[in-house]
């Protein structure tokens, strides 16, 4: 999945619909009533790459095969 797909790939990624949006919700990707946050907008354009390197605080080298980044 790429970008524009961020709750559709964390509903996949945790296997259940519910829980997918409780944890949107807690990271705070949308709001109580379903809708995305500027967070989650911004996280929802991101490819996986990106959003790696977003985790790991902005700096590293990304591995598509692992989805992991080393730290420079």
């Amino acid at each position: 999945m790429g970008t524009g797909e961020l709750i559709p790939r964390l509903m996949a990624q945790v296997g259940d619909a519910s829980f997918g949006m409780a944890l949107a919700r807690k990271n705070g990707f949308v709001n109580p009533d379903g809708s995305m946050t500027a967070l989650g907008m911004q996280r929802n354009n991101m490819t996986a790459s990106q959003r790696a390197i977003d985790r790991a605080g902005g700096t590293g080298l990304y591995n598509p095969y692992t989805n992991r980044v080393t730290k420079y």
